[in-house]
């Protein structure tokens, strides 16, 4: 969450955002040649579901989760998965794959007429539950984020996990404010999905 008396530190060092709490995920590939970075995909994860606060998410994404810890953890067993940025219930703000890599967050799915969002999108999880409400500490990061990846790279649009993979996903869900979001983070309306019309 950013500090009120200081601005939080918004350079980039090779898809790196200062800012953010660092920890490399090995899930991560190279983007195709010439793919546009155009589009922001917001998801929500919890592990287990619905439970905030532990390292269990940090675990996934570093491919060292400890399957047997929790009966949840048996049916994602073997899940090799990342995302770019992940967003605690706190605000606090943590990168796993460089944004000029492509992480494994999208899976099959298509937007804006084009397949395989992984290839040309910016992963942004946020730790909550599919119809949820989210924190406003969250809403903070997520707009002072937003701002950034759209200072850094040419973002022309910005999508739920829903709305890419409809009817295989419905994350981040009714939880999220897509209108508050949008006024928070100075978004044009056609920047975003057709729910906010």
């Amino acid at each position: 969450m950013p500090n009120p008396l200081r601005a939080p530190d918004l350079t980039w060092d090779h898809g790196w955002l200062s800012w953010a709490t660092k920890l490399m995920s090995p899930n991560f590939g190279a983007r195709p040649p010439h793919a546009l970075i155009d589009l922001m995909v917001l998801h929500s994860i919890s592990l287990p579901p619905g439970q905030y606060g532990g390292t269990e998410v940090q675990q996934l994404f570093t491919n060292q989760l400890d399957w047997q810890a929790h009966p949840y953890f048996q049916q994602i067993e073997g899940l090799r998965v990342s995302a770019h940025f992940y967003i605690r219930r706190s605000g606090a703000l943590w990168q796993f794959v460089s944004c000029d890599d492509r992480a494994w967050h999208a899976g099959a799915s298509s937007y804006r007429g084009r397949a395989n969002c992984n290839d040309d999108s910016i992963g942004i999880e946020l730790e909550g539950l599919e119809g949820e409400a989210f924190e406003g500490a969250q809403y903070e990061t997520l707009t002072v984020l937003s701002q950034a990846i759209m200072a850094h790279y040419s973002i022309a649009f910005i999508a739920g996990h829903e709305h890419i993979a409809p009817g295989r996903k419905f994350d981040p869900g009714s939880g999220f404010d897509w209108q508050l979001f949008q006024k928070l983070a100075c978004v044009p309306s056609q920047c975003l999905p057709a729910i906010n019309a």
